[in-house]
């Protein structure tokens, strides 16, 4: 199945998964502003089958999902090594293809990702809170919007939803509904994303202090896996983090590609540093 996608830039290949129900915008949104000042990246955003302008056609799993990713690896990176990073569900997939391509995965980034319980009744988060709010922002919105962006989000302000209605909403409007709820009764991947060798590539797992999708206490157990990982939990962070706290999102994410890019085996000839600061 051909996935959606856009790509933006040339060089090495970075994969960014989106979560569960947005599309690719999620991760543009955050992403692009970082690597304007890093060439040397092939950036790739697909949309996942059921989100965004991918089709599930008759998938019916993650393991469906995964065996079309696996197959638009295939054809658009080939056997070249790649970063991958993925958000919250995204992130999970992600694991899994570090599973499944160790040796030519050259860095895996998380944010918000599930961590050690998959299903949300099984996970270790704190209750919802709001620590930033301007009500004049939910002036003008349908109950929907106000609930679809007030339920997850930690600061509710003009800017946070302005980011949210740019690349978030627009992904929840498209996505497939009926498609995802047949997906959804399959979650689990058969091949656990820790189930192979330790990763021992520069790593980043991001969480927010304040999530209360994902949490940030189920992602440490995963740090024994990964031992080149920095594990990083942000105040006023929700499962919004990207656009909650997006200086320090763009600082981390930066640290990390300079990690990559310092290793011995990264391609030579390529920044090994942002252009600007």
């Amino acid at each position: 199945m051909a996935l959606h996608h856009v790509t933006h830039g040339e060089g090495t290949p970075v994969l960014a998964l989106h979560g569960w129900t947005p599309d690719h915008r999620l991760m543009t949104g955050c992403l692009e502003p970082i690597f304007a000042n890093r060439p040397g990246y092939r950036r790739l955003y697909p949309d996942l089958p059921g989100m965004g302008q991918s089709p599930a056609g008759e998938i019916d799993s993650s393991d469906g999902i995964m065996a079309a990713l696996r197959d638009f690896v295939d054809a658009e990176i080939g056997t070249e090594p790649f970063i991958v990073i993925g958000e919250s569900y995204g992130g999970y997939l992600a694991r899994g293809l570090v599973a499944e391509r160790p040796d030519q995965i050259l860095g895996l980034g998380l944010i918000c990702p599930i961590g050690v319980a998959l299903e949300h009744a099984d996970r270790t988060v704190p209750e919802h809170v709001v620590l930033e709010s301007d009500p004049a922002v939910l002036a003008g919105l349908t109950p929907a919007q106000v609930e679809d962006f007030t339920g997850i989000a930690v600061v509710q302000t003009a800017e946070t939803l302005r980011q949210y209605q740019q690349d978030i909403e627009p992904g929840l409007d498209a996505a497939d509904t009926e498609a995802m709820a047949r997906i959804r009764k399959n979650w689990a991947l058969t091949i656990a994303p820790e189930s192979g060798p330790v990763f021992t590539r520069p790593s980043l797992i991001l969480c927010g202090r304040q999530d209360s999708s994902t949490g940030y206490a189920d992602q440490y157990p995963l740090l024994p896996h990964y031992p080149r990982a920095s594990f990083v939990v942000l105040d006023s962070a929700g499962h919004n983090l990207q656009i909650e706290q997006p200086a320090l999102l763009a600082a981390l994410i930066d640290d990390w590609l300079s990690r990559i890019a310092r290793e011995p085996d990264f391609p030579e000839g390529l920044p090994t540093e942002p252009t600007s600061r």
